[in-house]
């Protein structure tokens, strides 16, 4: 008798054992599906809620080397040298660096940071003063369904940026892309 219904206890246990795996399972392909819409397009929104908030997932869903390249003027001032756009010259952006929002500064300036380009493929979010060149335009496009970066214009690279000054600004942003690696792994 104690062993039949040891056998019945173990029965019940695997048997609920085994609805708790496959509705976990169900819920963790339901998060994935929530990612793309109807029509199997990852939602942009989705996208980058995720991409501000891991640095991993961000470095996967940029398209290196970016279309343009860095183009600084040469120090002697008669030229121009560019470089790559690549992974180690990436600064991870933030939640506050891709927000929408229009603010104007005590010295009367306003700054504007909004998507320029809101289409259902093809996204373009732009930064900076208004009557003034922007600080940051970042193209993002749809290839095969899922959202990525393929190009990128930041103020970190600036045309006045002398070229001299390339090398302390790639180890800056790799120190500031550990900072947000080590909150946003």
């Amino acid at each position: 008798m104690k062993m039949k219904k040891l056998i019945s206890g173990l029965f019940v246990f695997i048997l609920l054992a085994s609805v708790l795996l496959i509705s976990c399972a169900g819920r963790s392909k339901a998060k994935d599906v929530n990612l793309a819409d109807a029509s199997g397009i990852e939602n942009f929104e989705s996208f980058l809620e995720k991409f501000v908030s891991s640095a991993a997932f961000q470095y996967t869903r940029i398209k290196f080397p970016l279309r343009t390249p860095i183009t600084l003027m040469t120090d002697d001032g008669n030229s121009e040298k560019t470089f790559p756009f690549t992974k180690e010259k990436w600064p991870l952006m933030d939640k506050e660096t891709l927000k929408e929002e229009r603010i104007t500064q005590e010295e009367g300036g306003i700054y504007v940071s909004k998507f320029t380009l809101n289409e259902p493929e093809h996204k373009i979010f732009e930064a900076g003063y208004e009557e003034s060149e922007i600080d940051l335009r970042v193209e993002f496009e749809c290839i095969d369904g899922k959202w990525y970066v393929t190009d990128c214009y930041t103020g970190w690279y600036g045309f006045d940026l002398p070229i001299s000054e390339l090398d302390e600004t790639i180890l800056q942003i790799q120190e500031d892309n550990k900072a947000f690696s080590e909150i946003h792994p």
